[in-house]
């Protein structure tokens, strides 16, 4: 349809066209808390894309806003304002229950504090995602072998996280992460626990994990991590301050 110059005319509303390699779009982004009758805005009017196959770090200091986006990426939040989508599907308006779906099947997480069970070995560690999702016994065990195999603790399988040093330990929250084989893998301060060394084996893991297609995301404050990465988007008071490829 055409208006009186020859040019389309106004639908009402817009629909979202994806590129074939946008994984992520956030667009005009706010998230805004109510303290008393002050009001925080922790983010302000952020918008930028990720695509599939990026490595991207997000930096900057405590307070920067930076934990209030990995929140939101990681779907844990939901923003006051504006849109974000994940491969075509927008997830700003969706309820707990829907977030709480496209978690699981979207995105694996890293903590810096690893999150494992205590009494449950490696591999009942790995598992688990898996076993949220309904999968059974015998394909979960061969998906869980495979990943702890993809991050080098194939000989690991039966040891508890006392019995695994801290590098170890990260390896197997990486592979829990990765084992649903999910669009994005958000790490948050993913060496914060560590010594120089190990932090070192695991950036260079994730290095191995980009080579191999994976889309990544490191949440931190540290620049010689940050630089691990391919692009850098630095924030500072709620405001994407710089955005920039590295490599």
């Amino acid at each position: 349809m055409e208006d009186g110059n020859g040019k389309p005319a106004a639908t009402g509303f817009e629909t979202f066209v994806e590129s074939p390699t946008t994984l992520i779009s956030m667009r005009n982004i706010w998230k805004t808390y109510q303290m008393g009758t002050e009001e925080l805005h922790a983010l302000r009017d952020v918008s930028f894309e990720v695509k599939k196959g990026e490595y991207l770090a997000i930096i900057g200091p405590s307070g920067s806003g930076k934990s209030t986006l990995m929140n939101l990426i990681g779907c844990l939040d939901s923003p006051s304002k504006g849109e974000y989508w994940i491969n075509g599907n927008l997830v700003s308006d969706m309820t707990d229950d829907e977030l709480a779906r496209i978690r699981n099947k979207e995105i694996g997480f890293v903590f810096q504090t690893f999150n494992l069970l205590a009494r449950a070995t490696a591999l009942h560690n790995v598992e688990l995602p898996l076993i949220y999702a309904g999968m059974r016994s015998g394909e979960r065990h061969d998906k869980a072998q495979a990943a702890l195999a993809s991050v080098e603790l194939g000989d690991r399988v039966t040891h508890r996280p006392n019995e695994l040093s801290g590098g170890q330990r990260q390896r197997v929250a990486i592979a829990r992460a990765l084992v649903n084989h999910p669009s994005i893998l958000l790490a948050d301060e993913p060496t914060g626990a560590l010594d120089s060394k190990t932090s070192i084996e695991i950036m260079h893991l994730f290095e191995k994990l980009h080579a191999e297609g994976n889309t990544i995301i490191v949440v931190t404050h540290e620049h010689d991590v940050a630089e691990r990465a391919h692009r850098v988007l630095s924030i500072r008071d709620g405001k994407i301050e710089k955005d920039e490829k590295i490599k």
